[in-house]
């Protein structure tokens, strides 16, 4: 490689020196053995080229034969689903499936994705026994090298969060490197994260025996057959128009890679996918690799930031570059796909890749007299945030997105399973709300994707922190009407598109984004805003929350029967959760009727297009007659709480704030600073508070005059960090942590908002009292950390006896008991009041105890203690 490099090779010299070699010049080295010609023979042979009029019908219709799609129509078909339909437009394998590198890892720094990755894992172990059908599958394990102490924290970081996963994975030491690696420089190795069973697989042979699996189980797959118009019908199903003729589908499936833009506009959807150039460099018999005697481990050069493994007896490559210099197919989001483009390449650039070709030579010095025999240059897909966009989508009902797949062979297997279960069973089998297609909106611009995804293809080697925030493309036109007065106050962070302050700087305190696996430079700060609310009066921007209004005939009547709680009356608020029919906690919404049969409804920043896509795929099932507006971008949310909020707000305003003038839980519409707005007095931090809903344009007028009004009384701005830790010394749960899709109310301590006895029959009441009947096996538990240096984040690994027996769902220090605090999962014998555990943090493991919750009494309960006392005196 090195020769070849010096040479000066121009790519285009390049490209005509590898005629020799030309089906190379085509495809990876372990593919050459078949060409398209042969491709579409076989096709023909076994069906797969369409030879007559489609079906007319499908049940599921999924339009890609990628390894997803195709992957998709196998589970669907080995469910039992009857009438699945495949189309693909020319080949199987066509995009990004055929040139793939292959790889397959368990690892992922995510918790639930690692479910998908485990899943294809072991799909792709039994799929040739299966089908007939060889894959090409080798598991020689695989190498996160760690050059540098940073490097060894995170590896920490990663195992901590993997101990409680099935998935076995060590960090190992250089010595034990040096062994599964012996061409490695070990200079600068410190240590490895190390999962046997990863490796790497044919993606072409993995799509065809997936193929031969869906039609084995009665799927019908086309080829050759583009989708030239969709059209939806007022039922719910879909016309999909064809060359060949028209199908109607029960639901369709967009798994069409990067065409996946193109097919969503079709109805009016512009799904912010977009392809990068990716470029792997394939080698030729390295002497020292053929003289291997069991084959080398796939490597991922961290700070080098690019993956090696081996490649028959010669080595593959492949970088991702930096933001600066990696490449966008830009022209393909706003032009579209060339016609015919399918299976060809990009022009490859060494030049682009130098730096980490460099890297790579020094860590595998037999590179350097490698000689190169291909360069492979194509599109891979990305999204903004480099997750996949998986599941229904809001706003076409029985329209769903499998698209958006950076690493779609890992993902195949997994999510083709994950949205099988999902179609068949009526739910997901598990949360992936990180992969939601609706955590996007009118926010995400194409400006906003291409800076995102340049960001994103950059940071796939760069170092994972707890609480991470990346800056390209921010601010989105996303902001609140207090944004410019804020964002050079404080630390911003990110929240669907919105900014939201995370903490705020005073004289002397270190500025700016530090990311650290320890306390860092916003643990002062938080400290300082906690302290705020628990003694003066502190404002925080909530405007990110989720609003929706609902009203109509059967308003009522539609919300009975999604939450399990019941309804408030009007002018009063309540907590309510909406489950799935196997009685998991779907969402958590702040439920206000603020008229009779109008009401609104309050959901975090990242769940307002799953919870509105749910909401309105009950009303379109159920018929209801109703009117749901999405009121969130237009109303902004003002936060007021500590024990001077009550006199601060008063000075605004002729409305009775008193106790008994606006009772807890109430709402009213006031006018507070000559401004008409909604106020709900609520505990949001367990702290006496309100919070202010207010036309966006006023939110600055309203914000000026809280400020202006609590001089005298210490006011001051807090940010969400403190928020956490002040609610999680409270004992309140948060959705997305302590309660989702992987867990039932009664574990996660919800009782009190489950009313089992309501005569609606809400969604999961059943479900719910099976539960009950049968017992629990695990339950929620609070927990205090000694720690020093570092505290909880969630999803942390717990011991006991040297054995796993849980997980915390969320962590942080409360400055108020100055002791670090944790939730988490323990089985029922380990969850009593005063049971010793461990947390794992950072590869250590610190003692923990079960205690009373909650460790701070919230002000409501502090006031009435207090009340009570004195009249016993």
């Amino acid at each position: 490689m090195y020769r070849i490099l010096q040479k000066g090779i121009s790519n285009a010299k390049f490209r005509r020196d590898l005629t020799n070699f030309p089906s190379i010049c085509q495809l990876p080295l372990r593919t050459v053995s078949r060409t398209s010609q042969q491709c579409t023979e076989e096709g023909n042979k076994d069906g797969g080229v369409l030879r007559k009029r489609l079906k007319e019908t499908a049940d599921t219709l999924i339009i890609g034969g990628g390894c997803v799609g195709v992957s998709l129509a196998y589970h669907l078909a080995k469910a039992g689903q009857k009438d699945v339909v495949l189309l693909e437009k020319t080949e199987l394998t066509a995009g990004s499936t055929w040139h793939a590198a292959g790889l397959t890892t368990y690892y992922h720094p995510g918790i639930n994705l690692k479910k998908v990755h485990y899943d294809s894992i072991k799909l792709y172990e039994q799929l040739e026994a299966e089908t007939g059908q060889a894959v090409g599958f080798h598991q020689p394990g695989s190498i996160r090298i760690a050059s540098s102490p940073v490097r060894v924290d995170e590896i920490r970081y990663q195992m901590t969060r993997t101990h409680w996963h099935v998935t076995p994975q060590y960090m190992i030491g250089p010595e034990k490197i040096q062994e599964l690696f012996p061409l490695l420089n070990m200079n600068k190795v410190l240590a490895g994260l190390y999962t046997p069973g990863d490796g790497h697989i044919d993606p072409y042979s993995l799509t065809m025996a997936l193929a031969a699996g869906a039609r084995m189980y009665g799927a019908q797959i086309y080829t050759s057959s583009p989708v030239t118009g969709i059209t939806p019908l007022e039922c719910g199903k879909w016309d999909i128009q064809t060359p060949h003729g028209t199908i109607r589908a029960n639901r369709i499936v967009n798994a069409s890679g990067f065409w996946a833009r193109e097919l969503g506009e079709m109805i009016g959807f512009e799904h912010p996918t977009i392809p990068v150039h990716h470029q792997y460099v394939v080698t030729a018999t390295v002497p020292e690799v053929k003289a291997l005697k069991t084959e080398l481990p796939v490597i991922r050069d961290l700070e080098g930031s690019y993956y090696l493994r081996q490649e028959r007896d010669g080595l593959l490559f492949g970088p991702y570059e930096s933001e600066s210099k990696m490449v966008l197919q830009d022209s393909w989001v706003t032009g579209g796909v060339p016609p015919g483009f399918g299976k060809e390449l990009f022009e490859s650039d060494l030049d682009r890749i130098m730096d980490h070709v460099e890297m790579a030579m020094e860590m595998v010095p037999v590179l350097k007299n490698a000689d190169i025999i291909n360069i492979v240059a194509g599109p891979i897909t990305y999204t903004p945030d480099l997750l996949p966009m998986v599941g229904p989508h809001q706003g076409a009902r029985n329209y769903w997105a499998a698209i958006g797949f950076g690493y779609g062979v890992i993902h195949a297997g997994g999510i083709g399973k994950f949205l099988s279960d999902w179609i068949t069973q009526g739910e997901p089998p598990y949360d992936l709300i990180e992969c939601d297609p609706n955590r996007y909106g009118k926010w995400t611009t194409v400006p906003y994707l291409c800076a995102k995804a340049r960001e994103s293809y950059g940071f796939n080697n760069v170092v994972g922190y707890p609480k991470e925030e990346r800056f390209a493309g921010r601010p989105t036109e996303r902001v609140s009407g207090i944004y410019e007065l804020l964002k050079h106050q404080g630390s911003m962070g990110f929240h669907a598109g919105w900014e939201q302050p995370h903490y705020f700087y005073k004289p002397g305190d270190q500025k700016g984004y530090h990311p650290s696996f320890r306390r860092t430079n916003w643990f002062g700060p938080v400290g300082r805003e906690c302290k705020l609310v628990m003694e003066k009066v502190g404002v925080i921007d909530l405007s990110p929350f989720g609003k929706f209004v609902v009203k109509g005939k059967d308003s009522m009547k539609l919300l009975d029967h999604l939450f399990a709680n019941t309804m408030p009356k009007v002018g009063v608020t309540n907590i309510s959760h909406m489950l799935t029919p196997r009685g998991k906690v779907f969402a958590e919404v702040t439920i206000t009727q603020t008229a009779p049969g109008e009401f609104l409804l309050l959901t975090g920043s990242g769940s307002e297009g799953h919870d509105l896509r749910w909401i309105k795929q009950k009303v379109e099932d159920g018929g209801y007659d109703v009117d749901i507006a999405n009121i969130t971008d237009s109303v902004g949310v003002l936060g007021v709480a500590g024990p001077f909020a009550r006199k601060v707000l008063q000075k605004l305003t002729d409305e009775d704030l008193s106790d008994a003038g606006f009772k807890f839980l109430h709402c009213k519409n006031i006018k507070l600073a000559g401004v008409n707005l909604r106020a709900i007095r609520i505990s949001y931090t367990g702290e006496l508070g309100w919070e202010l809903y207010i036309d966006m344009p006023n939110v600055a007028t309203v914000y000026k005059a809280i400020m202006e009004a609590g001089k005298e009384d210490g006011i001051d701005n807090f940010g969400t960090y403190a928020m956490n830790s002040l609610r999680l010394e409270k004992g309140f749960r948060g959705w997305g942590a302590e309660m989702n899709c992987d867990t039932n109310p009664f574990e996660a301590g919800l009782d009190y908002f489950i009313k089992l006895n309501k005569p609606a029959d809400f969604i999961g009441k059943q479900a719910l009292q099976q539960i009950k009947a049968e017992g629990l096996r695990r339950k929620l538990s609070y927990l205090m950390v000694d720690t020093d240096d570092i505290d909880p984040e969630g999803n942390e690994t717990i011991w006991h006896n040297g054995k796993v027996v849980g997980n915390t769902t969320s962590g942080c220090y409360s400055y108020t008991a100055q002791q670090s605090l944790a939730f988490g999962y323990l089985p029922l014998a380990l969850a009593n009041v005063g049971q010793k555990v461990e947390v794992e943090l950072l590869g250590r493991k610190y003692p923990a105890m079960v205690v009373q919750e909650p460790l701070v009494l919230t002000e409501p309960t502090r006031t009435r203690l207090q009340k009570k006392a004195k009249t016993r005196v």
